[in-house]
């Protein structure tokens, strides 16, 4: 089934390549999600109505799905077109909430929000349509093999512009996650969404680890929170939710997380757990800076969302997260923040990522911190993540993998991270030492030796003599060139007299 899985979408795909209003891989992506998401309503909406007596579908008749799309000989052509952009659209997008789950309806009204129709044929519009409609939601294979490859899409989503930031590489997430180890009912939180690949880890962890009966099943779904500002990925991660079997995705936010002001975030919204990579390397809009207590304040998102972190979890309460290098070394509001993450949570572990696990979106230096809320650290173990033998650099055709982890899963110890060792990748730093770095956590492997580069004396006396000898090839091309320009503008000399 997953290969007729991916031929379908790939059908799908060649067929939106012949649209010439459908322009790039995200479009694309685009297109397909809000079809699929009508099409996994409409399924759900079925089974909704064998198992709930007074069961209705927040959609009215005439937009379900069944109604208008599921007839392969029915609308198409400029009808078609119309009765989307100007009749479907336009109602999904300001949907009063009814029918018996209101909630539903919400979550439709939010996708919608900020959708669109690109295609601009009718007909190869119905043609991708009749593709969605052979595709059955509501059987469980189905849905996890159209799951794998939405997954596989949005990875290739990277390569779309800047759709790249939307997504973590798997191997990152499936580290992450199985460090973190969530259970079902705690609460779970990512504060910069995306796509939703933290949260669908998580559920695949507690499905394979914890899920035994249907109690742990609705206890991990009631459990889990995210919150995602940006329209397409918010889009891409409640489809994304649909395909991997959660039956309400109203817990998929359309929000600023930092948006709120700090000190409005009290006891109420606190978490057992949060897992996420918050955007970095930008700045927010203008005044949300002023959301945070003063020593707090910057435009930094990196720096805002690691405040928040501490904030929101609960006493006991653990965290996995991606952080570039500039939080590690920063000074001025980067200390103030790295002296209360010490103080108020233990950071147990630091792994060092190669630069280039990011690419080709980013390439500067990232980690991953791994803290618990309740305690302060002591000690911090670092362990230095390397790229895999024969390889020089992560790529998109050649990315970071879960596999590539095993080593640092073999060192971490047991559920207490006991029987930790320093190894050529792993050393422990004190806290005492790190006060008297001021905090700074950027600890280079003590275990690698510093590349010789030389006496400086004798590279000073390289460096001279380099520039004594470009200094004359200088002086040669001047004379060179001079010299060419006098023969140009010489009048000839007389060979004859008349």
């Amino acid at each position: 089934m997953a290969t007729s899985a991916r031929t379908a979408v790939k059908a799908i795909q060649d067929i939106m390549r012949k649209d010439v209003g459908v322009d790039g891989d995200a479009q694309r992506l685009s297109q397909l999600c809000w079809l699929f998401f009508l099409k996994i309503i409409d399924d759900q909406d079925k089974a909704l109505e064998l198992t709930e007596d007074d069961y209705r579908s927040p959609l009215p008749e005439h937009l379900q799905w069944r109604n208008w799309a599921a007839d392969p000989q029915g609308i198409t052509g400029d009808a078609l077109l119309e009765f989307i952009n100007q009749e479907l659209f336009p109602y999904l997008k300001e949907m009063p909430l009814r029918g018996s789950h209101p909630q539903r309806g919400q979550v439709v009204r939010d996708v919608f929000a900020d959708a669109f129709n690109y295609m601009k044929s009718g007909q190869l519009l119905r043609q991708v349509i009749n593709k969605v409609h052979g595709i059955d939601f509501n059987n469980l294979a189905d849905r996890k093999h159209f799951g794998d490859v939405y997954e596989q899409l949005l990875n290739d989503l990277q390569s779309a512009g800047n759709a790249g930031e939307y997504y973590t590489p798997r191997g990152v997430t499936s580290f992450m996650v199985d460090r973190i180890d969530p259970r079902p009912g705690e609460t779970l939180l990512d504060t910069s969404g995306g796509t939703g690949g933290f949260i669908t880890c998580s559920i695949r962890h507690m499905r394979e680890q914890y899920v035994k009966t249907l109690a742990d099943e609705q206890a991990m779904q009631a459990a889990l929170r995210l919150i995602e500002k940006k329209p397409l990925p918010f889009m891409l991660c409640v489809t994304n939710m649909l395909l991997h079997g959660i039956e309400d995705p109203s817990f998929v936010r359309r929000d600023n997380t930092l948006a709120k002001p700090y000190r409005e975030w009290g006891v109420a919204d606190q978490v057992n757990v949060i897992i996420t990579n918050p955007p970095f390397g930008g700045v927010e809009e203008d005044g949300i800076q002023d959301n945070f207590p003063a020593e707090f304040r910057t435009r930094e998102t990196a720096d805002l969302f690691l405040a928040l972190f501490i904030r929101l979890l609960k006493p006991g309460g653990r965290a996995g997260v991606v952080l570039p290098d500039g939080t590690l070394f920063g000074e001025g509001v980067k200390t103030r923040l790295k002296q209360q993450l010490l103080a108020d949570c233990n950071l147990h572990t630091i792994v060092r990522l190669p630069n280039s696990v990011f690419r080709p979106y980013a390439s500067i230096g990232t980690n991953l911190l791994f803290f618990e809320k309740g305690t302060p650290t002591e000690e911090i173990w670092y362990y230095e993540q390397p790229v895999p033998e024969g390889q020089k650099a992560y790529s998109m055709t050649r990315p970071i993998r879960a596999e590539h982890f095993a080593d640092c899963v073999a060192w971490w110890g047991g559920p207490n991270r006991e029987g930790r060792v320093e190894t050529e990748q792993a050393w422990r730093v004190p806290i005492a030492q790190i006060q008297e770095r001021n905090y700074n956590l950027d600890i280079k492997n003590p275990h690698v030796a510093a590349a010789d580069h030389g006496d400086p004396e004798e590279l000073l006396a390289e460096l001279q003599t380099a520039e004594q000898t470009a200094a004359a090839l200088r002086d040669q091309l001047k004379s060179l060139r001079k010299n060419r320009l006098r023969r140009r503008v010489s009048p000839p000399s007389a060979s004859w007299t008349d």
